[in-house]
Formats: C-alpha cells, structure tokens, sequence
C-alpha cells in the first residue's frame, strides 16, 4: 500500500495562502495532486492540513481531506518527519497500514509526474533499503565557499581550493526537495541521515523552494520556458 502526503497547512507568513494561491490560473497545490495522480503508483492521496479553505480547495481537486492536522504540528518549526509520522499513525488508528510514503511538497508546479514514476524505479531497484530524497547539483564547486564575518568582510572557507578548475573538484549536491519516499520503517529509524539515502537528481531549472515572492517569479518564469509549446501546461 503506497500513500501520498502532500503537507500543506494553512500558515504561511512570506506568501499568504501560497499552498493554494493561483499559479496560471490553477490552485498552486493542484500542480503536486496532478502529479500524483498521473504516476498512477498510490493507493491514497492526503492533503494535510489545518486550513478548511486549503481542505475546501483540496476536495474540489478530487482529494477530500480525511482528517485534518493537529495544531500542534501546524505551526512556523516543525519540521516534516513528525507530520509524516503522525499522518501514518492516524491511518494505522482507521485500520489503514500504509507500507511506502511519498511526501510530496504543495508548492511544486514543475514537478512532473515522471519524476516520481522514475524515483520510485530508483527505489524499488535498490530494495527500498534506504529513504530517497530528490537533489539538485550546485551551479559551482562547494570548496569555492565564501563565508561572511561580522566584520562585513567575505572569507573563503578552503582558501587553496580557490586556485583549483572547477571540472577538477567533485561536484555537489542539494537537497531541493519537492518530493521524497519512505518506507514506514526508515519514518522511525534514527540513523536513517547518518547512514546515506537513495537519491534522484532533478535538472537545476526545476529544483525551486518556493519560499518568497522571488522563488515564486522565478518558477513562473520557468514554467513559461519549459511548457510554452504545450498549451495544456499553461
């Protein structure tokens, strides 16, 4: 049994209602539920929420919320892995065991549903022994950092590696996020970051935080580069 968690709770300080504002002309979560339902891989999908106009929006995209979040769980610091877990646990309570999780982020208009199909690949083929977080490379070398000091001034964090060729140092990854998948028991597993995880690398134009109103014009002006020759996207 596969479960689709899509968190996207009512609070949202930078950019007002940003789980459900409009994004082309759709809820900016329907983008996360479309992609969802197209990978044809989930036996359930749940919007987690504490907002009964995110829930009202939710149930008009063909997701009624089952239950809605705990207050607790619903403010600006926690973090996702108590909410996945709590999610599972309230499914467990209906008699609902869900044995893989699939967190996926409302506010990922460039997600596609291929993306997850081929992440879920990943994963299958090697066991699901490890979670599987989707990353982004850097745009430069990590060893090129430059840390600022209170002074005001920029100090780089490994001096030598400046004078380095960036196709001579490793590349580097972020996790960026839209997405990740679980086993029930990797939700529970301490050593779980510790010991490595799977990954599924996603092309820097599409790996977008939305977090501010910047991101948010950002990713609509990729959108409009990566779907402006297919009228149905837009």
């Amino acid at each position: 049994m596969k479960l689709a968690i899509i968190p996207a709770r009512g609070g949202s300080k930078r950019i007002p209602n940003k789980n459900i504002i409009s994004f082309f002309g759709k809820p900016m979560m329907s983008y996360a539920i479309d992609a969802a339902k197209k990978s044809n891989i989930f036996d359930h999908i749940h919007v987690s929420t504490d907002s009964k106009e995110v829930a009202r929006v939710a149930a008009k995209l063909g997701c009624p919320v089952d239950f809605f979040r705990d207050d607790s769980l619903a403010d600006d610091f926690t973090g996702l892995l108590p909410v996945i877990q709590w999610v599972v646990e309230q499914y467990i309570q209906r008699g609902d065991v869900y044995d893989e999780i699939c967190c996926i982020m409302p506010c990922s208009p460039l997600l596609q549903y291929s993306d997850i199909v081929n992440a879920f690949t990943i994963f299958e083929e090697n066991n699901k022994k490890k979670p599987l977080l989707v990353f982004a490379k850097y745009p430069v070398p990590i060893d090129w950092a430059f840390l600022k000091s209170e002074d005001g001034l920029m100090h780089a964090k490994k001096p030598k590696m400046l004078l380095e060729r960036s196709q001579d140092l490793e590349s580097s990854y972020y996790e960026c996020g839209p997405f990740s998948i679980w086993k029930k028991e990797h939700l529970y597993d301490e050593s779980t970051f510790s010991q490595g995880v799977l990954s599924y690398v996603l092309s820097a134009d599409r790996a977008i935080d939305i977090d501010t109103v910047e991101d948010l014009d950002r990713a609509k002006h990729m959108y409009k580069i990566i779907y402006s020759n297919k009228d149905e996207n837009i």
